[in-house]
């Protein structure tokens, strides 16, 4: 190779290397990875930092979890409805302004709060305390909307068109969007851990205020940057815009003779009404129930929808247990589990779902979107078998001679009086009071250290992890198709409500397993809870191969491509009555 061969090669990938970088696809990467990591961190302390104000009660956590999934149920459909009517950048720069100002307040206030508690508490017999933690709780649910906001419209819209509509790009950029969640996921949870650790909550408070503060600005920059690069993103489909167009195209003409065509371009119901001259505008009573008008139909609209089933059977996988959080980490330190060994578990988890995503790519292109789903479903049930397995095997704690539904006040009696003997070496940051009243049946007297040294079979909660960890492959890749078919189905002026539609029904199935929990929460339940969670898995992927059948019908089980073919048109034209 010469010399000059070899300038153009490297001037090549250096020119390759630099357009990437400078890409708005690579930019919306960079902005997705700080916003998520800075969204993870306070995901993770909140809690913490809810657990140690409270002395190191749950009742705060809790408060604060009801708050903001019954927030997002109710406002999710609002939200979006906002995302829709509004231009795009605006709603990216100000859903990240106000989601980053109200984590940086709340971390002040926390700051605040820790250093004077003691000086609070005496003051107006604790109320002034007490308003702060409502202050606090309010504040954070602000920036979970906000979180909301950004989401739908970063994740559910932008993307889409900085795709540029090639549905191969769109996919690659779903999975890398995901493999970004699956690793901030587990680093930045690490990171502000060894910070509160070896550190103090105020440092940790100030650490997630700072990250906050630098991470908006770079971020607003980020965004802007993309918006320039894609000039798709200025132009949004508006019904109110378009009505508006159509409106004064009517006035131009002979409304006598052109009464019928402009009805149908206008859409009405009566094509004999034309009052477009004489609009008002909308009055106080009208303007307080459109809040009201816009919930119900965004439900509506999301029902209408043809991935109506594919939505509500990704809404069912979240009524489950078998995932890494709280209620999973509590049970399986009473069944003997350490916390090194369940990081270990954690870190596992991550990369197969991450194998998921790749999984999701390679399947799409040999075998299409929707056939994808279908085959992810199977492999997501067949390894959730190992958990059902799991519950009858040796070392399962499953006794349904013990009711799991005793007497709720029973038990915070209970946990009342245990919680003197506690062992020090109980875990804390438990986020349920469920999990927290089974971890307290779990220790009960001071024999616990004869208790725990007796061996337990791992077996069963062997069993258990190992079905969950490798289920992450295919709810993954599930996941990865329905976010998919929701971007390529829905019409760019829904994308925002039917998306906000779609986190509303998330957040109440989730809702519903916390419930679920709390209602039995001791370990010889655990097993009934992971057969219910199982069955609503199975309900939810029922769901979605209706979905399938409906929109391919015979085609179903043909293994071919994603190309623009008849099934392709079935795909966006099916609709679920």
């Amino acid at each position: 190779m010469t010399p000059k061969n070899d300038q153009n090669t490297r001037g090549g990938c250096c020119g390759s290397f630099n357009n990437y970088v400078t890409s708005a696809k690579f930019l919306l990467y960079l902005g997705h990875s700080l916003s998520t990591w800075g969204d993870r961190m306070w995901h993770f302390a909140v809690s913490l930092f809810l657990v140690e104000l409270y002395g190191n009660s749950l009742l705060l956590t809790a408060v604060y979890g009801l708050v903001v999934a019954g927030s997002v149920l109710i406002l999710g459909a609002i939200i979006g409805d906002w995302v829709d009517k509004n231009p795009r950048l605006k709603v990216a720069q100000t859903s990240l302004i106000v989601q980053n100002v109200s984590v940086i307040m709340c971390g002040v206030i926390l700051m605040m709060v820790f250093l004077h508690k003691t000086d609070l508490l005496t003051m107006y017999d604790g109320w002034v305390l007490t308003s702060c933690y409502i202050l606090i709780i309010t504040i954070a649910n602000i920036a979970n909307l906000a979180s909301t906001a950004t989401g739908i419209t970063i994740q559910r819209d932008w993307i889409v068109v900085v795709s540029g509509g090639d549905r191969s790009k769109l996919a690659d950029m779903n999975a890398t969007i995901r493999r970004i969640d699956q690793l901030t996921n587990i680093l930045a949870p690490m990171a502000v851990g060894q910070i509160m650790t070896f550190g103090s909550p105020v440092i940790g408070c100030g650490f997630i205020s700072g990250w906050n503060l630098v991470s908006m600005c770079v971020e607003y920059y980020l965004l802007w940057k993309v918006y320039q690069k894609t000039p798709a993103l200025a132009l949004k489909a508006s019904p109110k815009a378009d009505e508006t167009e159509l409106k004064q195209l009517n006035l131009q003409k002979d409304i006598e003779s052109k009464a019928q065509e402009g009805s149908h371009l206008m859409g009405e119901k009566d094509p004999k009404k034309y009052e477009f001259e004489n609009e008002k505008e909308p009055g106080c009573a009208s303007q307080i129930a459109e809040p009201f008008r816009t919930f119900r139909e965004g439900w509506i609209s999301y029902y209408n929808q043809p991935v109506f089933l594919a939505g509500m059977g990704l809404s069912f996988l979240y009524m489950t247990v078998l995932g890494f959080d709280c209620i999973t980490t509590g049970y399986a330190y009473t069944q003997g589990l350490s916390g090194s060994v369940l990081s270990l578990l954690m870190a596992a988890s991550a990369i197969t779902g991450i194998m998921g995503t790749v999984a999701f790519t390679r399947l799409r292109e040999k075998c299409g979107l929707v056939r994808t789903g279908v085959i992810s479903g199977i492999a997501q049930i067949a390894c959730l078998t190992l958990c059902v397995v799991s519950v009858f095997m040796p070392g399962s704690p499953l006794d349904l001679s013990v009711s799991p539904f005793e007497d709720i006040r029973t038990r915070f009696i209970q946990s009342k009086e245990l919680s003197s003997i506690v062992p020090t070496d109980a875990p804390e940051t438990l986020f349920t009071t469920g999990m927290y009243n089974l971890l307290n049946e779990s220790y009960p007297t001071k024999e616990y250290t004869e208790i725990s040294s007796k061996p337990v079979p791992l077996i069963s909660v062997s069993l258990l992890f190992a079905g969950v960890i490798a289920a992450r492959i295919g709810l993954w890749a599930f996941d990865l198709t329905v976010t998919q078919l929701l971007q390529e189905n829905v019409i760019e002026s829904e994308r925002g409500i039917i998306n906000g539609v779609q986190n509303s029904m998330n957040y109440l199935l989730d809702l519903v397993h916390f419930i679920m929990v709390i209602l039995a929460p001791n370990p010889e339940a655990f097993g009934l809870l992971v057969l219910i969670s199982v069955s609503f898995v199975v309900m939810g992927h029922m769901m979605y191969f209706r979905y399938a059948q409906k929109t391919l019908g015979n085609q179903l089980f043909l293994c071919c491509p994603d190309t623009k073919t008849v099934s392709d048109e079935a795909e966006s034209n099916v609709s679920v009555v």
